[in-house]
């Protein structure tokens, strides 16, 4: 007899977390790649996004994932907090590398994306 039943053992779910926090939590590093793809790309190609504006952006983003977002009450929100402040803190790099060398900017989000499309390619399901 054919059953819909997965032989994978599941796991329990945690206390206190939410389908989206769940969801955002198995997904979170290549959504984090991604942004910090897309910062780079932007950091090395225009001119009205500079360096300077990701390191001003990241600032608040990571003091507010610091002080707020480790400890809030939703499970959601601290996966959120914890994408934004990830993602940034790579975008910061990436404006890093981009002031020794502009197309190391570029270069690191090539590199970032190759991650990122390892990940998707190697999810299973």
């Amino acid at each position: 007899m054919a059953t819909e039943e997965s032989l994978e053992p599941t796991r329990p779910i945690e206390h206190g977390t939410t389908k989206t926090g769940r969801w955002l939590r198995e997904r979170r590093t290549r959504i984090v790649l991604w942004i910090a793809v897309l910062e780079g790309i932007l950091v090395a190609l225009t001119h009205d996004f500079t360096k300077w504006t990701v390191v001003a952006i990241a600032i608040p983003v990571l003091a507010v994932y610091v002080f707020w977002g480790r400890n809030a009450r939703s499970h959601t929100v601290r996966q959120v907090a914890w994408i934004a402040g990830a993602s940034q803190a790579l975008a910061v790099v990436v404006a890093i590398f981009a002031f020794l060398l502009s197309w190391l900017a570029l270069a690191l989000a090539g590199v970032f994306a190759v991650i990122a499309l390892i990940f998707l390619f190697s999810e299973r399901g």
